[in-house]
């Protein structure tokens, strides 16, 4: 099976080194931007399969770039997953609104974001 793309935007270092761990144990290319104008580079340039989305990051926000993603023909399909340690009532669904297509609270569970990654990219090595 071909390797996938997985982009994290996200701005606090140690939650990059993790998901990029995660990532390339799952046997998927890693690409990560710290801030939305990073990342809309990155998109346009690389298209990747599924995006990891820190919801509280510099500049745009990440509500913004799901919503701008959605709102875009060409990449409206990458499947967006937030990840973000606001975690109060109504968080997650402000979160779906925007265009997430899926919610992970931080700090974030391994198991909960390989099943993400397995769900929305597919099995890898035959399992599954």
């Amino acid at each position: 099976m071909a390797r996938k793309r997985v982009l994290c935007i996200e701005d606090n270092v140690s939650n990059m080194r993790l998901v990029g761990r995660i990532v390339e144990a799952e046997k998927h290319d890693f690409l990560m931007a710290a801030d939305g104008a990073a990342a809309f580079g990155l998109i346009e340039q690389e298209r990747p399969d599924l995006i990891l989305l820190d919801i509280n990051i510099p500049g745009i926000s990440g509500l913004e770039i799901a919503r701008r993603l959605k709102a875009n023909e060409a990449l409206s399909t990458i499947p967006i997953i937030a990840t973000t340690a606001n975690v109060l009532i109504g968080d997650r669904e402000m979160c779906l609104e925007a265009g997430c297509d899926a919610y992970l609270p931080k700090p974030l569970d391994v198991r909960e974001l390989q099943e993400i990654l397995r769900e929305y990219l597919g099995r890898v090595n035959g399992r599954g």
